[in-house]
């Protein structure tokens, strides 16, 4: 009898084993997407062309907005701005001189000239009228009359001439050139500011307070205009990206809420979507019966915390179950 109650309390727990068996083998189990923690990234980098020198940071370290990282060497760009600021100093001469006109003393020159002619003008005439009167008097031939009428006229003449001079000397240059000289003074101080403002990239300053994550030049390499020397990691800016199949994609509206367990720090986290795109990428679905398989579209999403973790690193895997 006891065997038999035994027997009966054995093929009992061995039917319970094979129906939890059963169950689990069958039963639907839990769906997670992957995703990962993705940061802004910052490079920090020069207009200038030059040798690294001066780094200040290494991997790992955290810098403050503002803070020097490193500097350039460019002998280069030191000689253009001798070049430049010798080329703005000749055009402001040039253009302070046609402004003050022509020097006093070759103002007096034409001035003398110009009286020199004038007196001479006086004298020519005198003469002509004293032989006009002769000749009406019969006293001189008309070819002495015209001499002296042709003298006069001369002198007349040459008074003009050295007049105009001596206008031209007091007046100084003509509008037009004292323009154009205004405007080459113009350029070449553009060129100056130019080359001042290449020399204020030669410190390179952290745009941003983050985290360094790489440095891809040292003290002494040569860095191309532009290259980022050192890459740093904003990490109060993170968020999580994931796709979605279609199918699964009501569950993930644009602000809606939904949790995601992150293994590295062994927390279950609050994100919110901030963005879904607008266009989905192919994905190859496959079905669990013939002939119901189909391709479906993935779309790629975007959501951040809802809290602020310190120990956030980039790259780190987050599940979020969507049944």
């Amino acid at each position: 009898m006891i065997e038999r109650i035994v027997l009966v309390i054995i093929l009992f727990f061995i039917v319970l084993w094979l129906g939890i068996t059963f169950y689990r083998a069958y039963e639907t189990k839990p769906q997670y997407l992957q995703g990962q923690i993705t940061a802004k990234e910052y490079s920090v980098s020069s207009k200038l062309a030059g040798r690294v020198e001066n780094l200040k940071v290494k991997k790992g370290d955290f810098v403050n907005k503002g803070d020097l990282i490193y500097q350039i060497n460019s002998p280069e760009v030191n000689a253009k701005l001798t070049q430049a600021q010798a080329g703005y100093e000749a055009a402001k001469a040039l253009s302070e001189e046609t402004k003050k006109g022509s020097r006093e003393e070759t103002i007096i020159s034409a001035k003398d000239v110009w009286s020199s002619a004038k007196a001479m003008t006086e004298l020519t005439q005198k003469t002509y009228d004293r032989i006009a009167e002769l000749y009406k008097s019969g006293v001189v031939s008309l070819q002495k009359r015209d001499e002296a009428y042709a003298a006069y006229q001369s002198a007349k003449y040459n008074e003009n001439v050295a007049y105009q001079q001596y206008k031209i000397a007091l007046d100084g240059a003509r509008d037009e050139t004292k323009k154009a000289a205004f405007e080459k003074q113009k350029a070449a101080e553009g060129q100056v500011s130019e080359v001042e403002a290449y020399l204020k990239d030669i410190n390179a300053y952290a745009p941003i307070s983050g985290e360094v994550s790489n440095v891809l030049l040292h003290d002494g390499e040569l860095s191309p205009s532009g290259f980022p020397v050192v890459l740093l990691i904003d990490t109060k800016d993170i968020w999580l990206r994931f796709s979605v199949n279609e199918q699964y994609l009501p569950k993930f509206q644009k602000d809606s809420v939904f949790e995601g367990y992150v293994p590295a720090l062994d927390k279950t986290i609050q994100f919110k979507v901030r963005y879904i795109s607008v266009m989905g990428d192919f994905a190859t679905w496959k079905a669990t019966a013939n002939g119901k398989g189909y391709d479906m579209k993935s779309y790629e999403i975007e959501a951040v915390p809802l809290e602020e973790i310190e120990e956030w690193r980039m790259g780190m895997s987050v599940l979020i179950k969507v049944f």
